[in-house]
């Protein structure tokens, strides 16, 4: 299970240390993509494998749009010695990554933020906005 958060610097050529809690849930080889809110998806090659086969059972009008903003934008990723992965620069530019990144677990995936951006996010995420979410659910 992918829990807990981390602040690290995005350096100069686009690497970023992935915590070494989520590099053993990851795997040797994982997928990051554009997300949602401007953020980055980082997902384990069997989570991958679950969305895509989702998406691809769906009927082509709706599938199409989910298909191209998530595959065309997704990139296979390995981490280094040092535990850094590369970003590319398109998402790095999508999710505004220029320094201060937040690495964030959720659930079934790992997210990467711009500092600011996750900041901003968590001021909006209220505890009434929570609970609301937990009752239309059924919580």
């Amino acid at each position: 299970m992918l829990i807990g958060q981390y602040k690290h610097n995005v350096d100069l050529k686009g690497r970023l240390i992935m915590p070494q809690k989520f590099r053993d849930d990851l795997g040797e080889t994982y997928i990051v993509t554009r997300g949602l809110d401007s953020c980055l998806f980082v997902y384990p090659m069997k989570e991958w494998e679950v969305l895509a086969e989702r998406i691809k059972a769906l009927p082509m009008a709706k599938g199409r749009e989910l298909q191209r903003f998530f595959f065309a934008n997704a990139e296979e990723v390995v981490t280094d010695a040092q535990g850094r992965m590369l970003i590319p620069a398109n998402l790095r530019q999508y999710a505004g990554l220029k320094k201060e990144a937040v690495v964030i677990g959720s659930l079934t995936r790992v997210e990467i933020w711009d500092r600011q951006s996750w900041e901003n996010a968590c001021e909006n995420l209220t505890g009434s906005a929570v609970e609301e979410a937990m009752i239309e659910l059924g919580f």
